[in-house]
């Protein structure tokens, strides 16, 4: 008996807790509570969570840096690449206008022929003003043959091998060219130096030179055709006790800039040396 009334009032027990807790929770009391232990907990799994990613971050930032490098290494030769194509087409771009520009030029003198020919090599002494040109007896190239660009006289044709041609430039100090002033309809001649300036020799005391007066080749002495443009007078050097004027003049060629240049074939020039007394 004593233990069927145990039993009971265990049972009893049991229901009025579990009846208890279902009316406190119907009533709202373990909201505030549960409220609590929520945050508590979101409070312990927040520090925990930040704490295993920095644990993590810094196992994994070794392996982030040589990634980064790697990425970093490529972007780079990336970026060489795309400069060098960048120059490449800058190059044939300049090349392109050149050519364009040397076929108007061709074009306005129909009566001589040209063949174009590229700038491969300068010579090294700072004595001697020299290009070289991948043009040589295999295209029909002579001795002599006068050089141009769409801006002027170069010089001409000094040595030639089978797939190549030295040109002497009219700035080197051998270089003699018989020109005259278009304003003041006067010859005289002109004259490299060391130096690579170019002068006028040999100028009329009576002719009237100003600066800026145009000089094209006259085509005395058989060495070039007239009327190529050479440069413009600077200045000039006038003195009453020298016989001539002299002058310093700007070339119409900028010579540090060679790349495609013009060799006129049609030109036979005449060697008159025996000829000068």
């Amino acid at each position: 008996m004593r233990d069927i009334f145990s039993r009971g009032l265990q049972t009893t027990i049991i229901f009025l807790v579990v009846g208890g807790i279902l009316a406190l929770a119907l009533s709202g009391f373990f909201g505030a509570a549960s409220s609590q232990f929520s945050g508590s907990l979101v409070q312990v799994q927040t520090f925990f969570a930040t704490r295993f990613q920095a644990v993590q971050d810094f196992f994994a930032a070794p392996r982030d840096i040589t990634t980064l490098r790697s990425q970093n290494s490529e972007l780079e030769a990336q970026v060489s690449q795309l400069q060098v194509q960048v120059i490449e087409l800058q190059q044939r771009v300049n090349e392109t206008d050149i050519l364009a520009a040397l076929v108007d030029f061709a074009q306005s003198d129909p009566e001589s022929t040209y063949k174009a020919a590229s700038v491969i090599g300068r010579d090294p002494s700072p004595f001697l003003h020299y290009i070289i040109i991948n043009r040589g007896s295999n295209d029909d190239i002579r001795r002599g043959m006068p050089v141009v660009t769409n801006q002027g006289l170069v010089g001409r044709i000094d040595a030639v091998i089978a797939d190549a041609s030295r040109v002497q430039l009219i700035t080197d100090p051998g270089a003699l060219v018989n020109i005259r002033l278009q304003n003041a309809e006067t010859a005289a001649v002109l004259k490299g130096s060391v130096t690579g300036d170019i002068s006028l020799d040999f100028i009329s005391q009576d002719a009237s030179v100003e600066a800026g007066d145009l000089i094209l080749t006259s085509g005395l002495g058989g060495g070039y055709p007239p009327d190529l443009i050479v440069g413009q007078v600077i200045n000039i050097n006038k003195f009453d006790f020298q016989l001539f004027q002299t002058a310093s003049v700007q070339p119409s060629v900028d010579f540090s800039r060679l790349v495609i240049v013009l060799v006129i074939t049609n030109f036979r020039p005449v060697d008159i040396t025996p000829l000068v007394p």
